[in-house]
């Protein structure tokens, strides 16, 4: 038999079908990794012991009440997993819940192009990756995916052209609202950035997010951050702009968060590369803060967070051409016109 030529560090599945079928393939796909690492860890048990919070039951009537096939596909990915829906349901709020869960992430946004090192837990290095999904009446997507998480708090390109990359925003409490994950689940079937904001705006949010979107073909993408308290855009005409994982829009500025110095010194360094010309996968791949680095690979990282892929997405044509690399690796793993792997 040949070789697979696909990396062990990013995994390849696909699932299609309705929503509950969707969910049930991804459960499967990560359930051994989930079993193995998710459920003995420390994040983990933090956010079981959120079990009792007054808030939780809000969250799920709002979730019923406006996304009931986001639903369906929890309950799936409970099913695959082989995990108490209330306890994969909770994990699926992590950071609305937690203001410390363990999701990072570095992005370069530029007119036409959004570049993005996914950054999470260094346990499930090697366990991720990148998901096809064909759900029933909704747009096709491809996404980068962890297990025993909803696709759609990562980077992912979808059928109608639309790129989103996915920030962590460690907002502190402020009141029941839609869990996140959510919402960006939910922006994966938007045909448009204008549609996907308009998502957003259109429920109370109970977590954080910073998004790069982009459309294929289009002249600009946005920068949006989204909390309770608003939704802010700004869009990227003309020079690119670099966003580590903490609110940094104005409109933002009285949102209670956590800055790690992690994100803070990512923060500052992208923009010092950014000012000195570099080209964005050449930022993604710094190592010149060495306790902090751009590109994070080390045990012992602040934020016990390592890279665990790296995307860049040129969005010039009217069809997205993407390409998503292993951690450091010079050459990509994935190429992509739209969602066909080429």
């Amino acid at each position: 038999m040949p070789t697979d030529p696909r990396p062990p560090e990013l995994h390849w599945v696909e699932a299609r079908g309705s929503h509950h079928d969707v969910g049930r393939a991804l459960g499967r796909w990560g359930a051994e990794a989930c079993h193995r690492h998710l459920v003995r860890s420390e994040a983990w048990a933090q956010v079981m012991a959120c079990r009792g919070r007054p808030e939780i039951p809000a969250m799920r009537t709002l979730l019923r009440q406006a996304f009931p096939w986001i639903e369906d596909e929890l309950a799936g990915l409970a099913e695959g997993l082989d995990l108490p829906p209330d306890e994969v349901f909770l994990w699926n709020c992590r950071g609305d819940l937690w203001a410390l869960a363990p999701d990072g992430c570095t992005t370069v946004l530029a007119p036409r192009r959004l570049s993005h090192n996914e950054d999470g837990d260094p346990g499930f290095a090697g366990a991720c990756g990148l998901a096809e999904v064909w759900p029933s009446g909704a747009p096709a997507f491809v996404s980068f995916v962890y297990p025993g998480s909803l696709p759609g708090h990562t980077f992912a390109v979808n059928e109608t052209g639309l790129a989103m990359t996915v920030n962590n925003i460690r907002a502190r409490r402020t009141g029941a609202g839609m869990p996140r994950m959510v919402l960006t689940r939910a922006l994966l079937a938007a045909g448009s950035a204008g549609e996907a904001v308009s998502i957003l705006r259109a429920h109370p949010r109970m977590g954080a997010f910073h998004l790069g979107l982009g459309q294929a073909g289009e002249s600009q993408t946005w920068s949006v951050e989204f909390s309770r308290a608003a939704v802010s855009v700004r869009p990227v005409a003309r020079a690119p702009l670099l966003h580590a994982n903490h609110a940094v829009h104005e409109a933002q500025d009285d949102l209670p968060q956590v800055i790690t110095a992690s994100s803070a010194h990512r923060q500052a360094r992208g923009e010092a590369l950014l000012a000195q010309g570099a080209e964005a996968l050449a930022i993604l791949a710094d190592t010149g803060d060495a306790a902090e680095p751009i590109l994070r690979r080390s045990p012992g990282d602040t934020d016990q967070e390592n890279t665990l892929a790296t995307a860049d997405i040129d969005l010039n044509e009217n069809t997205a051409r993407w390409a998503v690399y292993a951690p450091g690796a010079a050459e990509p793993h994935y190429r992509f016109e739209g969602l066909n792997r080429t």
